[in-house]
């Protein structure tokens, strides 16, 4: 059963990463100091998270708390 957008904002939130202006529509820009370049999703609090995003969440969280 894949994750929920919201689930993914929450693991990026309690690495450290924070929310930045620059987002288009239901899209999300989150940034961190250590992390180069950003982390973009896309879709709403309650849809399901895609497998790629997951991914990309996890290798970003995974770099910061190395």
């Amino acid at each position: 059963m894949p994750r929920k957008i919201r689930q993914l904002v929450s693991d990026l939130e309690q690495a450290g990463f924070g929310l930045v202006p620059g987002g288009k529509g239901s899209h999300r820009k989150f940034r961190h100091a250590e992390f180069p370049g950003s982390v973009i999703l896309s879709g709403k609090d309650g849809d399901d998270a895609q497998f790629y995003q997951e991914k990309q969440v996890r290798n970003a969280v995974r770099e910061v708390t190395k």
